[in-house]
C-alpha cells in the first residue's frame, strides 16, 4: 500500500515543499529504506520511528518499507521528517485512515517514547503555507511550535504532542476551524511596553554627552557607529542601550526577525514572535562562519540574528580579519548569501552596527592621566587591523575620554531612553514620508547618490563650511557624501526641513577620525 504525506524542508529561512511517499511491499526482507538525498539526521529517523511506534502501543510493519522524499534532487536535512514518515507508515500499514492526510502538512521530531518534539522553522513553514494560499490545509506541528506558526496569520495550525494523538485526529478528522488571524497580542500598555522590558535606561549613563548624542544620531538615521575609548569609559554600556531608543518593531519586522531565530532553533518552546529588537554581542573569538552563518545545514550567523536590530562588536580589532571583511557586503546589501556545493542559502542581515575599540594596544592613549607606552608604529599597526573599506562603512567615529569624578557624582541626566526614543521616532517618521517612493531606502544612511542630490541640498553657508572641511581634512568623495547623509539626519532630529550650518558642523565632527583611502 502507498501513502503520501506533505512536509517541508528548511533551506535557510525558506521552507520548500516535500512529498513523503511511503510504500509497503511483500516478497523482500523487512526493513526501511530512505531515498531522496536524506542527510544523517533523516537516515537515523528509522530508529526513532521504530521505538516511538512500539512505545506508543502501535505496530511497526514487518515488511519492506520504502520512503521516497521528493523532489529527489533536493537535499533533506534535519529531524522534522520524523513525524511525516511515521504518519506515512501508519497510513500505509492501515493503522490510521488516510483520507485526512492530504489536507495537512506535517513536521516534528519523535522521541523514543513517542512524544513529538519542537523543530526549527515552524514560522517559516507557516509563512510558506500562507504564501501558497493553501488555507484549506492544516499545518500539524509539535506543541512547542504552535505559537510562532499562528503568528503568520491565515494558516490553520494544529498542535500534537504524541503519536497516539496523531492517530486520534486522523480518525476524527483535523477539523474545519477558521485560520488564525495571526499577529502577536500586544501586552498591557501597548506595543511600546515591549521596548521597555530590558530595563537598561540612558539615565544610567553619566557624562559622555558627545557619545550619547552620537548614539542618538546613529539611531535616528540608521548609521553605523564606532566608539574609540579606554576601558571603562562606557562604550559597552552605551551600546547595550541603543535598542531601547529605537522605535518598537513593526508586525512585519517581528515576523522577519522571528523567522531567522526560528530557523536557527533559538526560539523557546511555546514562544511567539520576537518582541524586542535583537541585540547580538558576539565575542571577538567568533569565527567567520559564526558571524555570517554557515555549517551543514547552513544556519544563520550573528549578523542575521541581529536582523532588524543591533550587532555590537566589542574589541573590534581583535576579531579575525576575514570575519570583519565578510561584513562589508551585508552592510551594503542587507543580506548574506552562503554558497555550498549543491545549494545557495540567503539570510536577511539588515542590522545596525555598533562597534567599540581601544585607542591603542594598552588602551590608555586617550587617558588624560597618561600611562600609555605604545609607540607610534604599534598604534598604527593596531589601528590597521581594521581595513579602510570597513571603516568607510561606519558613518560615525567618536572618541570617548574617561569619565571624571565630577561626572560620576552628578545627578542623573535629564533625558532618558523614553525621551530619546520620542525624538528618534519622529525622525524615522520624517524619513518614512521622504522615501515613500523609494522602497529600497528606509533610512538616511541608505541613500545613494540620486537620493542625496534630491534630499540633501544645502545653502551657501553650509556649503562653504563643507568645502573648507574637504580642503583642510582631505575628505574623500565617499566621506563627503556620508557627511551629507549625517547632516540630513541631524536636521531631521531638529525637525528642520533644510540642512543648516550647525547640522553640517556636527556631521563633520563625526567624520574627522576617518582613515581615508578605503574602497
Amino acid at each position: 500500500m502507498l501513502a503520501a504525506v506533505h512536509a517541508y524542508a528548511l533551506v535557510g529561512i525558506e521552507a520548500i515543499p516535500v512529498r513523503v511517499e511511503v510504500d509497503l511491499s511483500t516478497g523482500a526482507l523487512p526493513g526501511l529504506v530512505l531515498v531522496g538525498l536524506p542527510d544523517a539526521a533523516v537516515r537515523e529517523s528509522r530508529e526513532r520511528i521504530v521505538a516511538a511506534l512500539r512505545n506508543q502501543g502501535l505496530r511497526f510493519p514487518d515488511r519492506k518499507i520504502t520512503v521516497n522524499l521528493a523532489p529527489a534532487d533536493l537535499r533533506k536535512e534535519g529531524v522534522g521528517f520524523d513525524l511525516p514518515i511515521a504518519v506515512g507508515v501508519l497510513v500505509a500499514s492501515g493503522q490510521a485512515p488516510g483520507e485526512h492526510v492530504s489536507g495537512c502538512v506535517w513536521s516534528g521530531e519523535l522521541s523514543l517514547e513517542g512524544r513529538v518534539r519542537p523543530v526549527r522553522g515552524g514560522l517559516c513553514m507557516a509563512m510558506a503555507e500562507r504564501a501558497r494560499g493553501a488555507a484549506g490545509r492544516a499545518l500539524v506541528l509539535p506543541s512547542g511550535n504552535g505559537a510562532e506558526a499562528r503568528a503568520a496569520g491565515g494558516v490553520r495550525v494544529r498542535e500534537v504532542g504524541s503519536l497516539k494523538e496523531v492517530v486520534r485526529i486522523l480518525h476524527a478528522g483535523i477539523g474545519r476551524e477558521e485560520p488564525d488571524a495571526g499577529g502577536a497580542k500586544a501586552p498591557p500598555g501597548g506595543a511600546d511596553a515591549w521596548a521597555d522590558d530590558a530595563g537598561a535606561d540612558m539615565l544610567d549613563v553619566r557624562g559622555q554627552v558627545a557619545a550619547r548624542r552620537a548614539l542618538e544620531v546613529a539611531a535616528a538615521g540608521g548609521h553605523n557607529v564606532l566608539f574609540i575609548g579606554s576601558p571603562g569609559t562606557g562604550k559597552s554600556m552605551l551600546a547595550e542601550r541603543i535598542p531601547g531608543i529605537l522605535p518598537p518593531l513593526t508586525q512585519a519586522e517581528r515576523i522577519e526577525a522571528t523567522m531567522v531565530h526560528s530557523a536557527a532553533g533559538l526560539l523557546e518552546p511555546g514562544a511567539g514572535l520576537v518582541r524586542q529588537r535583537p541585540f547580538r554581542a558576539p565575542h571577538h573569538t567568533t569565527s567567520q562562519a559564526g558571524l555570517v552563518g554557515g555549517g551543514r545545514p547552513p544556519r544563520p550567523g550573528e549578523i542575521s540574528l541581529a536582523h532588524r536590530g543591533v550587532l555590537f562588536l566589542d574589541e573590534l580589532p581583535e576579531f579575525q580579519r576575514c570575519a570583519l571583511e565578510s561584513l562589508r557586503q551585508p552592510l551594503e546589501t542587507g543580506e548574506v548569501r552562503i554558497v555550498r556545493a549543491g545549494c545557495s542559502v540567503r539570510f536577511p542581515a539588515r542590522f545596525q552596527l555598533v562597534a567599540a575599540m581601544n585607542p591603542c594596544p594598552c588602551g590608555k592613549r586617550l587617558d588624560p592621566r597618561g600611562g600609555c607606552r605604545c609607540g607610534a608604529r604599534e598604534v598604527e599597526r593596531y589601528m590597521h587591523r581594521i581595513s579602510g573599506p570597513l571603516l568607510e562603512r561606519i558613518d560615525i567615529h567618536i572618541e570617548m575620554a574617561p569619565v571624571s569624578f565630577q561626572d560620576m557624582t552628578l545627578l542623573r541626566p535629564a533625558e532618558g531612553t523614553l525621551t530619546l526614543r520620542g525624538r528618534v521616532s519622529r525622525a524615522w517618521e520624517r524619513q518614512r514620508e521622504r522615501f515613500t517612493g523609494h522602497p529600497r531606502v528606509l533610512f538616511n544612511a541608505q541613500m545613494a547618490l540620486g537620493e542625496i542630490r534630491e534630499h540633501c541640498r544645502i545653502g551657501p553657508r553650509p556649503l562653504g563650511l563643507l568645502r573648507m572641511a574637504v580642503q583642510k581634512l582631505g575628505l574623500s568623495p565617499r566621506a563627503y557624501h556620508k557627511v551629507l547623509r549625517l547632516s540630513r539626519t541631524i536636521a531631521d532630529l531638529a525637525g528642520a526641513d533644510e540642512i543648516a550650518e550647525a547640522h553640517v558642523a556636527e556631521a563633520i565632527a563625526y567624520r574627522v577620525l576617518d582613515r581615508e583611502g578605503g574602497g
